[in-house]
């Protein structure tokens, strides 16, 4: 396959929310996983109710043929001293490590509205000052070494509701950063909320990209987050988000550039939707045949 060197995963999130426990609390484990598996997934990222201990949840991984794409951690490195979060950093890089993960999903949480249910992602985006910027930069440079040292690699998520969400924004860190140690993760559903276009945002930082959410958005869900000036936890719960295929994301010219790119590593499909609303089974079915299709397409084109 020209797509041989990715992966293609599921993110638990569709099951059961970890931002919004009420979502999916009826949604056990092992029925998650096994849906990603039936659907036709190879890995998963990591999901609150997942077992905490390597080996046990290995166990379960196993027998559906699953592995551990990677797993997300809060940073606090712009309000909190950094030992803090350099501790929380050291027992979440060891559990992946000992998951076979290789990236290690980061946000930085240090004024964020991403749980602020009275504030409005569209209007009261946070920002930071230029000492914060420092803090960041600084303690994630230095979480990076600490990442090398088990031969793994950092991938900074820009987020909607964050200081770290534009195109100016992503550029600033990215400059800021050690190109070797700290990477970023390319998320198609934020990257487009947030004004930017998927594509263009790809070309631009190919090289430094080490990671790969899909998510597609409802535009007449988007239309009336923006004119009610939704949080971003209402926004979830109206369906804002879904899986590629479902919305006005356009996911072929994205497949091609990231073939084009050589890219290695996984494709994560991750849709914050309400299960109750959206079987979740069968919208990672959906996406994943949709994908199939583009992956055909991609095979023709390059195959004589």
């Amino acid at each position: 396959m020209v797509t041989e060197n990715i992966c293609f995963g599921c993110a638990p999130i569709a099951w059961t929310n970890d931002d919004l426990p009420e979502l999916g609390q009826e949604n056990t484990f092992e029925q998650c996983i096994s849906e990603m598996a039936l659907a036709g997934y190879e890995g998963t990222e990591i999901g609150n109710k997942y077992p905490k201990e390597p080996l046990q949840l290995l166990e379960y991984l196993a027998p559906r043929n699953l592995k551990v794409a990677s797993a997300w951690l809060s940073l606090f490195l712009t309000v909190e001293p950094f030992e803090k979060t350099a501790e929380s950093f050291i027992k979440h890089r060891d559990f992946l490590y000992e998951m076979g993960a290789k990236v290690i999903v980061v946000c930085e949480q240090g004024k964020s509205i991403q749980k602020d249910v009275n504030k409005s992602i569209f209007t009261e985006k946070p920002y930071f000052s230029e000492e914060e910027w420092s803090l960041l930069i600084q303690g994630l440079n230095r979480l990076g070494e600490l990442a090398k040292e088990k031969d793994m690699t950092i991938v900074y998520h820009p987020h909607m509701g964050t200081g770290v969400q534009t195109d100016s924004e992503i550029q600033k860190l990215m400059e800021g950063t050690d190109e070797n140690t700290i990477s970023l993760l390319y998320d198609t559903g934020h990257l487009a909320l947030s004004g930017e276009e998927p594509v263009k945002m790809f070309n631009k930082y190919r090289h430094r990209i080490k990671h790969i959410h899909f998510k597609d958005i409802r535009q007449s869900i988007e239309q009336i987050a923006r004119l009610e000036k939704d949080s971003f936890l209402e926004s979830i719960k109206k369906g804002i988000f879904t899986v590629p295929g479902d919305g006005y994301i356009n996911f072929v010219p994205i497949m091609n550039a990231i073939e084009k790119s050589g890219y290695q590593g996984w494709v994560v499909v991750e849709a914050e939707q309400d299960p109750a609303k959206a079987n979740p089974f069968c919208y990672a079915k959906k996406a994943k045949e949709y994908l199939n299709e583009i992956e055909k397409d991609i095979e023709k084109k390059y195959i004589p």
